[in-house]
């Protein structure tokens, strides 16, 4: 490919960022760099900048490819699919020659988002024993690390304490599994929402983030919200004053109204443009996502509305389609485990009775808000109920697994059941609502307790009742009492959830649903 042709399809893979090189020696990117994993079974993306007119040549094994540089000094050219193996070396010559050592051939992944991604191994390993003893067998010789802008690394002691521990335990558990290179590349920052990390482009162009900002619009009084902050702002003044002759600590500053498409902190596409961006278009198999404690700090935009834009610019931008997008489910925990003894769902929540009551709506919809995630094409969420509760869950081994179970069914089309039962659709049938689900696996089950449970039916007044529930076949069916014409079901409709005990025989907990849109 010669790039006076082909510069407009560069910008749209973030090349048009690289830095003018008139006069310049050929020069790479540092995510090109010795002990790189190259993705593949795909045309491998190779790129960098020399001088204008420069003609640049790449060679790896039996390949010999050639671009040549645009008017900006910009060249970018794609090997053609690979078998996995390695390492090997490979060349870019131009009016310099760079050589690229021990570069294997497997599988890429990017793992992103906040502090459950960014957090190290080191950190955790204190109390994962799964984690510290994966770390403890390192160096490994066929896993490859790269963290934000910097340079790829031997997966040897010292850069596997320093990594993310979820993306690390993923990569293990992916390469015992798939018995090819992997290359893990995390650009991740703790306590960020998710509004920093699409570019500015992305979430302009996003329809539905676009039209959702109009509907806000319509009702937000942004002076009004000044108004208030200037009112905040004078009180939190003296309250620091109060506390420095208390001797305690100050309170925190409160923050400005956002304008309408702002963020409440940062800007949007600040932590893409420094932490994914320079990854652009390395080619990779996917992406493991973990964020949604600080949700989207854009108002009027939700989680499930700006990951879709998310989603959709990265995949834009990247140039290689709809590739698989994991997420971890949020919140993290809150349901019991099928079996407390396997290591990945030891920390799970202990099966406890029903509550008295039913619980109400809130809890439920920030739950269904990050499961509608899974609409979006080639999305998979990493179920998270039955793996242990907390802001930061302790047993990042654990999490590893389970999305790596998620990889190999979405990504690598194995035979593998990867959800617990999924709810489908309901029928009503006198005083009984029959409920159908997908990834029923090897059948319906309950675990623990004398019976199955976690279920509230409700009838046209909308009060919801605990129902009686069974299992029959690959349905459950379910009825009250007190709600003889029972119009819609909900189940495990709370963010914590041990009560809630329906399996499929994989032992995969069933995903919090309702039927109704109260």
């Amino acid at each position: 490919m010669t790039l006076p042709k082909a510069f407009l399809l560069l910008a749209g893979l973030g090349l048009a960022s690289l830095p003018s090189t008139a006069g310049a020696a050929v020069k790479l990117p540092p995510v090109l760099s010795d002990h790189m994993v190259l993705q593949r079974d795909m045309k491998v993306p190779i790129w960098g900048t020399a001088a204008p007119g420069e003609k640049v040549t790449v060679k790896f094994r039996d390949q010999q490819k050639e671009a040549e540089a645009d008017k900006a000094g910009k060249w970018l050219l794609r090997l053609d699919p690979l078998k996995a193996g390695g390492p090997h070396k490979l060349t870019v010559a131009g009016t310099n020659t760079i050589t690229i050592d021990d570069v294997l051939v497997g599988e890429v992944w990017v793992g992103s988002g906040q502090s459950n991604m960014a957090g190290g191994v080191a950190g955790y390993a204190k109390g994962d024993e799964m984690l510290a003893k994966a770390a403890a067998a390192a160096p490994y010789p066929t896993i490859r690390l790269l963290r934000g802008s910097g340079r790829w690394q031997k997966a040897d002691l010292s850069a596997v304490r320093g990594f993310s521990a979820l993306l690390f335990s993923f990569g293990v558990r992916l390469q015992q599994e798939l018995k090819v290179p992997v290359g893990l590349m995390v650009g991740a920052v703790g306590g960020t929402p998710s509004g920093p990390w699409l570019s500015e482009e992305a979430f302009a162009a996003d329809k539905a983030a676009q039209s959702a900002l109009k509907k806000f619009e319509a009702t937000y009084d942004y002076e009004k919200g000044m108004k208030q902050y200037d009112k905040a702002l004078v009180k939190w003044e003296k309250d620091v004053e109060a506390a420095k002759e208390a001797k305690k600590k100050p309170p925190r500053k409160p923050a400005p109204p956002a304008k309408v498409g702002e963020l409440t902190k940062g800007k949007i596409g600040g932590l893409y443009r420094a932490h994914v961006k320079p990854m652009v278009p390395f080619g990779i198999r996917g992406v493991l996502w973990d964020q949604g404690e600080s949700g989207t700090a854009v108002p009027g935009v939700d989680q499930y509305v700006l990951m879709g834009a998310l989603i959709r610019g990265w995949r834009r931008e990247w140039g290689q389609g709809d590739f698989p997008f994991l997420y971890v489910q949020k919140p993290s925990g809150g349901g019991p485990a099928w079996d407390y003894a396997n290591a990945t769902t030891s920390r799970a929540d202990r099966f406890a009775p029903l509550p008295k009551k039913v619980p109400g709506n809130a809890d439920g919809l920030y739950r269904e808000l990050h499961v509608r995630i899974v609409n979006y094409p080639n999305t998979a969420m990493v179920l998270s109920s039955d793996l242990g509760a907390g802001v930061h869950p302790t047993n990042k081994f654990g999490y590893g697994d389970r999305a790596c179970l998620v990889a190999l069914g979405l990504a690598y089309g194995r035979k593998v059941e990867y959800y617990g039962p999924v709810y489908e659709k309901q029928a009503i049938e006198g005083d009984k609502v029959r409920l159908s689900f997908a990834h029923v696996g090897k059948g319906l089950a309950f675990k623990h307790g004398e019976r199955l449970q976690g279920f509230a039916v409700a009838g046209k007044d909308k009060v919801w009742h605990w129902a009686d529930a069974a299992i029959d076949g690959n349905t459950v069916v379910v009825s009250s009492a007190k709600v003889p014409a029972p119009v819609a079901v909900r189940y495990a409709w709370s963010a914590r959830h041990p009560w809630a005990n329906l399996f499929n025989k994989d032992g995969l907990p069933a995903q919090a649903f309702r039927t109704d849109d109260w």
